[in-house]
């Protein structure tokens, strides 16, 4: 009986789910344990319809004509992916084409340079040899460098020498990962209307029957503070939402500003004090606060930024259950979109314009009324994948974008193995040896 009793006890308590420890509005780290080159965290299952959890890459350089196979039926594969597998083509058949030659370290080349580098760097750019450095080479150092993210500014330096050493089969197999990636979005038919943060540009996409029905501008994880790469169901909206401060925040920065500035602080910057983090904790007068114990973390206080202009949640924070903390929300901040650098957040996503994004949702957009926080449940949940594109396919063919998070390298390790990424071709030898690599 006694045995049995305390089975039953252990059975109670491993069935019982252990309360999780306060983090407040701010997202964590996604383990090292998970790799975030290629593979999506699948939060909820029922998106994990594209690829398994664990799937191995697919070697994409391996696959001979791949525009065109795909007509955009119900089961084919995302249209990104299409694009991008046609973007291959048209840069193995173009800069792939051309000598793979190294072009020697030096000086900056560029318009009056003579010598035998300027004669190398033209022959690796497909031009005779024996015109210097005139405007033709110009032009074609300046579509080279537009098609591979560098500035564009026609000159030879050295940002624009390594990467042309670094040979086309590297830039190569950048595109066959972000076809992988590509390749694990939804494939045709699979749901009515979806999102998409692509987290590479920056931006977020509306997508509606497989086509994309609105884009904008978001602010996305700094390169310390990677967006991971997920599938998870939005489903609800918080109008005039509050800001919860983490715990460790509130140890090491609002408590030390209370006990130099006096409570006023909270005041001023429209804080607001609870007993704990339930959902019946009380509002506390600053004033009964032992700060100084707040300070040691000894307390389980809760601090919260009330809604209004100045909340970092700004209007609305659209909210999708996730271990990392991971939301997509409106911001005050509205000239941060105007900058070309939006890798700038501890994670989350902040919209350009949170009214279109949430009207795309609700036939009649919520609006606060209470001056407090209101859950909003969507009409149905609606699958986000936040992804991680840093090849972007063109009417014309490709171009590459910059990689903040470093993911590529890693990602090209996972597909085609270790030392993969470092892959520069040094003449007609290393060429054949690269071509029968892939």
């Amino acid at each position: 009986m006694k045995l049995g009793l305390l089975l039953g006890f252990l059975v109670l308590a491993l069935s019982t789910p252990l309360q999780a420890a306060p983090r407040g509005d701010e997202p964590i780290p996604v383990p090292r344990t998970v790799k975030q080159g290629i593979d999506f965290v699948y939060v909820d299952p029922q998106l994990s319809n594209v690829a398994r959890r664990h799937q191995r890459p697919t070697n994409w350089l391996r696959k001979i004509g791949l525009g065109g196979l795909f007509g955009r039926k119900a089961g084919d594969p995302n249209p990104w992916f299409e694009d991008l597998a046609e973007g291959l083509e048209r840069y193995r058949g173009g800069w792939g084409r051309l000598p793979q030659i190294k072009v020697p370290a030096g000086a900056v080349l560029k318009p009056g340079s003579t010598g035998k580098r300027v004669d190398v760097l033209r022959t690796r750019l497909g031009l005779p040899a024996g015109g210097g450095y005139d405007r033709l080479l110009v032009e074609r150092v300046r579509a080279y460098q537009f098609v591979h993210g560098l500035e564009v500014d026609g000159i030879a330096g050295r940002a624009t020498i390594a990467s042309l050493n670094r040979g086309a089969e590297y830039y190569a197999r950048k595109i066959a990962v972000n076809m992988e990636r590509a390749y694990r979005l939804p494939k045709t038919g699979a749901f009515r209307r979806y999102v998409i943060v692509d987290s590479g540009a920056a931006e977020v996409h509306l997508v509606e029957r497989d086509r994309v029905r609105d884009s904008m501008r978001a602010i996305v994880g700094s390169p310390k503070h990677e967006t991971p790469i997920m599938a998870v169901l939005m489903r609800n909206a918080r109008v005039d939402p509050y800001w919860n401060v983490p715990p460790d925040m509130i140890r090491n920065f609002t408590a030390p500003r209370v006990l130099k500035q006096g409570v006023s602080y909270l005041k001023n910057f429209h804080y607001e004090v609870l007993s704990d983090w339930t959902v019946n904790a009380r509002i506390l007068d600053p004033a009964d606060v032992d700060w100084r114990r707040v300070a040691r973390g000894k307390s389980n206080i809760r601090v919260r930024q009330l809604p209004g202009p100045w909340n970092s949640m700004g209007q609305m924070k659209f909210e999708m259950p996730n271990d990392y903390g991971i939301y997509l929300h409106d911001t005050p901040r509205k000239d941060l979109f105007a900058q070309e650098d939006r890798w700038i957040s501890n994670g989350c996503v902040r919209l350009e314009d949170y009214e279109r994004f949430a009207s795309w949702f609700f036939r009649d957009l919520p609006e606060g009324r209470s001056g407090r926080e209101e859950v909003v449940n969507l009409p149905e949940p609606v699958p986000v994948f936040m992804t991680y594109l840093t090849v972007e396919p063109r009417s014309d063919g490709i171009r590459f974008r910059a990689d903040p998070y470093d993911f590529d390298d890693r990602a090209i390790r996972q597909m085609f193995g270790s030392g993969s990424e470092r892959v520069a071709d040094a003449g007609p030898e290393g060429r054949t040896r690269l071509a029968a690599a892939s």
